[in-house]
């Protein structure tokens, strides 16, 4: 079940500063979601109506429960796993800002909003209404429906805020903002969303470039090739994966896509300096059998 509106062309202001909202989604996760992060200048907002499952950001993990809301900003590794028997539903909105860190005038509600670069705690604000409202005028687009979506996500960040100010959590600070293009949307949720098939001529032709095209765009916005962001989605999934204790090696080797155990096995040793089977031995004890409400 998923509900999603891409490459939306409803820019609003807040603060003195133009926000654009490029991907506004409504899921239920079935799979994993390995680690990843975004560029300068952009912010995901989730909120869990329903379900559970567990949210891991730079080695840290956090219980997802019903009526959690978290904020991931710009070049914060994070990742998600469901509860097989009860998996969280999620609402996202991942919005960019650019020319943030141009000179502007001081916004209080904007700086902290910028500020804060991950944040968790439970929504005191009613943002489940909120995001209701959202998808309403999204899928009907009743008369002047632009401009509700615009009222909406400024609401959305004032509630955030708020949310802020009535929950102390960790914060981390915003990063110089640069061009972030739209094209990164679509590179993120590839390997994301399919990681088991990942290509790079599948991805240069979703983006209407060559493959070479493709690459230089790949280390211009993160640095690395697509092949080690390939390994980076793959490893990154056997992580996660390997958390189920009732999977096996062989399963997981088939949904990561590769063509035996043993070549599953060869890669994640080459990557972690582990065996699978002594990662997951070791993350076990890290971790001291905890395991969040629900028995995840």
């Amino acid at each position: 079940m998923k509900t999603q509106y891409t490459n939306l062309d409803i820019p609003f202001s807040l603060g003195g500063l133009s926000v654009h909202p490029l991907n506004i989604i409504f899921e239920r996760f079935t799979r994993v979601i390995p680690a990843h992060s975004h560029g300068n200048g952009c912010y995901e907002i989730h909120y869990i109506p329903a379900g559970f499952g567990r949210l891991e950001v730079d080695g840290a993990y956090y219980d997802i429960s019903p009526n959690t809301l978290f904020v991931t900003g710009p070049h914060i590794v994070h990742a998600q796993s469901p509860l097989p028997s009860d998996p969280m539903q999620e609402y996202c909105v991942y919005v960019r800002i650019p020319g943030a860190s141009r000179s502007r005038k001081p916004s209080p509600l904007m700086d902290a909003f910028l500020s804060t670069r991950f944040w968790i705690g439970q929504d005191l604000q009613g943002i489940h209404l909120l995001m209701k409202q959202l998808f309403d005028e999204l899928e009907h687009q009743y008369t002047g429906y632009q401009n509700q979506v615009g009222l909406l996500l400024s609401q959305l960040i004032i509630s955030l805020v708020r949310n802020y100010e009535q929950e102390e959590k960790p914060k981390y600070h915003s990063a110089t903002d640069t061009l972030y293009n739209s094209k990164s949307i679509i590179i993120e949720e590839y390997f994301l969303y399919e990681y088991r098939t990942l290509s790079l001529d599948a991805l240069a032709r979703r983006l209407n470039l060559s493959a070479r095209q493709t690459q230089r765009l790949m280390q211009d916005y993160y640095g690395k090739t697509f092949q080690q962001k390939k390994t980076e989605a793959r490893m990154s999934a056997a992580s996660i994966l390997l958390n189920e204790h009732g999977r096996s090696i062989a399963s997981i080797a088939e949904e990561l896509g590769y063509s035996s155990a043993e070549h599953f096995t060869s890669a994640f040793k080459k990557y972690f300096h582990a065996s699978p089977g002594a990662y997951r031995k070791e993350q076990t004890e890290k971790m001291g059998n905890r395991v969040p409400s629900k028995n995840f």
